[in-house]
C-alpha cells in the first residue's frame, strides 16, 4: 500500500514543475522519494491515527481486517498507477477500513464522517479558488515578478515555520512547530505575555521566516525573474511534497495502529518507518507515469500558474495534517492545476479528462465500501477467523 502511495499520491506535487519543465521526469520522482520519506517520518501519526481507531466506534481493527482493507486499497491505487488515473488514495483507503469495520460489527463514526466529509468537499473550490486567483495575480502587469512572487515565498517560509514535526518536542502534543520551540525556549528564561492567546514569539520566528524567504527568493527574481521563479516552483513543490508523505503514510499504517501498537507493543516510529521505505520504493519505480499523467494530461501550465496550483496544495496538506484529516493530493493538486489553468482560459485543460477523473473519484469512495465489506466477510468464514 505504501508503495502505491509513493508511486501515486505523492506524485502530482511535482508535476505543475514538470508541465513548467524546471525539472525532468526523473529527478523529479527521485526528489519524491526522499522527500515524502521524509515526511512520513515526522509528521505521519495524525493521520495514520484517525484511520486506525476514529472511523469505526465499538470495535478495534483486527489484522484481518487490517489486511482486507489495505489490500482493497491497493488494488484500487495499483490500478491507477497502471491505468493513468490518479485514484484519490484517501477515498480508496477509507472507505476501504469503513467497510471492513462494518463488516466487523462496528458503528458508524458519523461525526468523524461529517468532518472529513466536509474537509473534502472544500477542497477542490479551495484550492482550486485559491490557484485561480494567484494566478491571476500573478499575471498582472501592475504586480512585477519581483514583487508578487517573494511575497508567496514569504507566505510559504512563514507556515514552515508553524509546521508540526515529531522531532519537535512539544509539551500537550507528539509534535512541535519550530516557532513554539523558540516560544518555549524563550518562555524557559523570561515570561512573555500572550495576547488573545496567541504567543508573541511565535509570531516574531513566523515573521522572521517569512522575512527570510521573501529576501531569498527577491534576490533571485531581481538577477534574473525566470531563474528566480524556477527557483521557488521548486522549493514549493519541494515542501508538497515533503507534506504528501505525512498526509499519506497514515492511509498505508493507519489500519497497523491496533496491531503494531497493542499486540506487538511497537513504538509508533517503526510503524512509521516501515511506511517511508514503502513510499519511498514506490516513487523511485512508479511515480513517473503518474506525473507525466498530472503534468501534460491536465492543463499546459506556465511557470507562474504552476506556483499558483501549488500555493494552496501546500496550505490544503498542512491543514489536514494538523486536523488528522486524510487526504486525496490527487485531488488537491489537481484541483489546483485546473484553477491555474483557468486563469488563461479553458485552452490547455481536458475537460474530458477532468470529467472522468472526479466521477472515478466518487466510484472508488462507493465500490471501496462495499468490496472491504463484503471481501472481509468472505475472508473470515473462509478461514474461520472472527
Amino acid at each position: 500500500m505504501a508503495w502505491s502511495l509513493g508511486a501515486n499520491s505523492n506524485s502530482p506535487p511535482f508535476a505543475p514543475a514538470i508541465g513548467a519543465n524546471a525539472v525532468s521526469t526523473m529527478r523529479a520522482a527521485f526528489l519524491i522519494g526522499i522527500l515524502a520519506a521524509a515526511g512520513a517520518l515526522t509528521q505521519g501519526g495524525a493521520i495514520s491515527e484517525t484511520v486506525g481507531a476514529d472511523l469505526i466506534d465499538g470495535v478495534a481493527i483486527t489484522p484481518l481486517g487490517a489486511t482486507t482493507g489495505l489490500l482493497v486499497a491497493a488494488s484500487f491505487m495499483a490500478f491507477g498507477v497502471y491505468s493513468g488515473y490518479p485514484v484519490p488514495a484517501a477515498f480508496a483507503t477509507t472507505g476501504a477500513m469503513v467497510g471492513v469495520g462494518l463488516s466487523l460489527g462496528g458503528d458508524p463514526a458519523l461525526d468523524t464522517y461529517r468532518r472529513i466529509g466536509t474537509f473534502w468537499l472544500l477542497v477542490p473550490p479551495v484550492s482550486g479558488g485559491l490557484a485561480y486567483l494567484t494566478a491571476t495575480l500573478l499575471r498582472r502587469d501592475d504586480v512585477p515578478d519581483t514583487v508578487g512572487v517573494p511575497l508567496l515565498a514569504g507566505v510559504v517560509a512563514g507556515i514552515l515555520a508553524n509546521v508540526r514535526l515529531g522531532v519537535i518536542p512539544h509539551p500537550e502534543r507528539a509534535q512541535g512547530s519550530v516557532a513554539e520551540a523558540v516560544a518555549a525556549a524563550v518562555g524557559g528564561s523570561i515570561e512573555v505575555p500572550t495576547a488573545l492567546g496567541v504567543d508573541p514569539v511565535v509570531v516574531l520566528v513566523t515573521l522572521a521566516f517569512a522575512a527570510v524567504g521573501f529576501r531569498f527568493i527577491r534576490r533571485r527574481t531581481r538577477a534574473s525573474v525566470e531563474k528566480g521563479i524556477r527557483t521557488f516552483l521548486l522549493v514549493l513543490g519541494s515542501v508538497v511534497a515533503f507534506s504528501s508523505g505525512g498526509s499519506q503514510v497514515g492511509l498505508a499504517t493507519g489500519p497497523l495502529e491496533n496491531l503494531y501498537g497493542t499486540a506487538l507493543g511497537l513504538p509508533a516510529i517503526v510503524l512509521m518507518g516501515v511506511g517511508a521505505s514503502g513510499i519511498l520504493a514506490g516513487a523511485w519505480m512508479g511515480a513517473p507515469r503518474l506525473l507525466q499523467a498530472t503534468s501534460r494530461e491536465y492543463a499546459q501550465l506556465g511557470l507562474r500558474r504552476s506556483i499558483a496550483a501549488l500555493v494552496p496544495g501546500f496550505v490544503i496538506a498542512q491543514a489536514a495534517i494538523t486536523l488528522g484529516i486524510p487526504i486525496s493530493f490527487n485531488n488537491i493538486i489537481i484541483s489546483g492545476v485546473i484553477g491555474g489553468g483557468l486563469a488563461a482560459g479553458s485552452a490547455g485543460v481536458s475537460r474530458r479528462k477532468i470529467g472522468v477523473t472526479v466521477g472515478f473519484w466518487g466510484i472508488t469512495l462507493v465500490t471501496s465500501v462495499a468490496i472491504g465489506f463484503g471481501l472481509y466477510r468472505l475472508l473470515s468464514t473462509t478461514l474461520g477467523i472472527a
